[in-house]
């Protein structure tokens, strides 16, 4: 039995019917990694000491009791940019290449109480800003499906390491499609909560109202398990929320696809874009048509407001970005040298020696657009295009339950390709950034192949209806 091509569901049967252990498990997916991460590069740090350890906890109590959590005993690999106390934390980034932990994260406390097994840290674009995972200071990341292209970015390490199952799953954080993307790019679910459902303590902020832990697994059942075990309220998060029992399609072990004529699927023109791949056109279309089959109702709709989201989200994002990178000042964190003469020195040693391009390139973005004289003219009107586009989603979902949108305009592109063309990068995010901004739930969900490369489908919710469009995405991804 190959075990590391196990889900979340799979593996813990196994667990519970003694098949294996949870120290053999983890053993299958460390030796994994070691033998083929060589050839994608998706961890920045293998946590195999303390994966061992806690798969022996998670033994010990089979042995015991013989009850165990769903993800008690399943090896998860987790973003490099969330706290894991004593364990490396850098962002991929060189100003905090020796950082260690001094905490968990909310996310990685609620996983130890489940007995989860914390297999190592994964690569991104450093401090999340990026589509490709080629901004990591250290390293890029290639796609499993061809290694002559990007897996996508932020979270590109971890998608590329459940595609390669390297991992059960992954924990992801999302700001403006940096779950969605790479789990289309490498053919895995990614799902991007509703804002607020999932403590942000723990995650180093990149654009605090946007960002988004969220997880990436194999099938839309696993999306389910782990989000459900990261999610609620957190009173070391202000801005997390108390989760009712959210709604569901699927009921008493009702198919979903028995369910289907009663869902009414919003299908946005502004999605459809001239420049779109050809490829990847075919393929929603050929989603949106497999759902109609089964009865549901397709509806054309209009987000009107859509043509400016890429804008809105670079202007707020970025100017988030330079309050919460103000930090890294050489003092409180970031490089600091016993050679500096003064003040002026220490802030110069950290910042340039410290940031790569892209995050430098962003800081200036977005201190010039808070800066006096330019606040209202950038940063404010943003923020009122953001309430526009919010109300475009209002509207549409007084009609239908879920939007199918593309996730990307392109397949994955070559290494290298958009590296030197910031604005071409971005234009990656044009269709993931509106439900950051909105704070809606998005998932990706795997719909075919453009040639061989995977595409993904992008199904958006109602806040707080993650159940919904996960149930939908059962239909493409069980």
């Amino acid at each position: 039995m190959e075990l590391y091509k196990l889900t979340i569901t799979q593996a813990h049967q196994g667990l519970l019917k003694k098949e294996f252990s949870a120290v053999e498990l983890t053993k299958a997916f460390l030796n994994r990694i070691k033998k083929t991460d060589k050839e994608i590069s998706a961890f920045l740090t293998i946590t195999e000491d303390l994966a061992v350890s806690q798969a022996k906890k998670v033994d010990n109590l089979i042995s015991t009791s013989g009850k165990i959590s769903v993800l008690a005993g399943i090896p998860i690999a987790v973003k490099d940019n969330i706290l894991i106390k004593g364990i490396k934390t850098t962002c991929a980034s060189k100003i905090l290449e020796n950082y260690i932990a001094p905490y968990d994260a909310t996310v990685i406390k609620k996983l130890n109480e489940l007995g989860a097994v914390i297999i190592g840290k994964t690569n991104l674009d450093e401090f999340a800003m990026g589509a490709s995972t080629e901004h990591s200071g250290f390293f890029p990341t290639k796609n499993p499906y061809d290694l002559t292209r990007v897996p996508g970015g932020s979270s590109g390490g971890s998608a590329a390491a459940v595609a390669k199952n390297l991992c059960c799953c992954a924990l992801g954080s999302d700001t403006g499609g940096s779950i969605r993307q790479p789990a289309s790019f490498c053919g895995v679910i990614g799902l991007k909560p509703t804002y607020g459902t999932v403590s942000r303590y723990g995650l180093v902020a990149f654009a605090s109202s946007l960002d988004q832990i969220g997880p990436i697994t194999k099938t839309a059942e696993d999306a389910k398990i782990l989000f459900e075990a990261i999610s609620g309220k957190d009173p070391k998060d202000s801005t997390s929320v108390e989760l009712a029992e959210t709604r569901s399609l699927s009921t008493d072990r009702e198919r979903v696809s028995d369910r289907a004529p009663s869902l009414k699927i919003g299908v946005p023109k502004e999605y459809f874009i001239k420049g779109i791949d050809p490829g990847v056109k075919k393929i929603i279309k050929g989603a949106v048509e497999k759902i109609e089959k089964l009865g549901a109702k397709i509806k054309e709709i209009s987000l009107p407001h859509t043509k400016y989201a890429l804008s809105a989200y670079y202007l707020i994002a970025t100017s988030e970005a330079s309050a919460n990178l103000a930090r890294y000042d050489g003092i409180r964190y970031g490089l600091s040298k016993s050679e500096n003469k003064d003040l002026l020195d220490v802030y110069l040693q950290s910042k340039t020696k410290g940031f790569g391009d892209e995050v430098k390139r962003r800081i200036m973005l977005g201190t010039y657009s808070l800066s006096a004289g330019y606040y209202q003219a950038f940063y404010l009107k943003a923020q009122k295009v953001r309430t526009l586009i919010r109300k475009d989603f209002e509207k549409a979902f007084q009609k239908i339950d879920v939007i199918f949108a593309p996730v990307s305009p392109t397949p994955a592109f070559k290494i290298g390709e958009k590296i030197d063309d910031p604005l071409l990068m971005y234009l990656s995010d044009i269709f993931t950034v509106s439900a950051n901004l909105v704070g809606l739930p998005a998932l990706s969900v795997p719909a075919g192949f453009a040639g061989d490369l995977p595409v993904g489908l992008q199904i958006i919710g109602r806040p707080f209806e993650e159940n919904k469009i996960l149930e939908v995405g059962k239909i493409y991804a069980p």
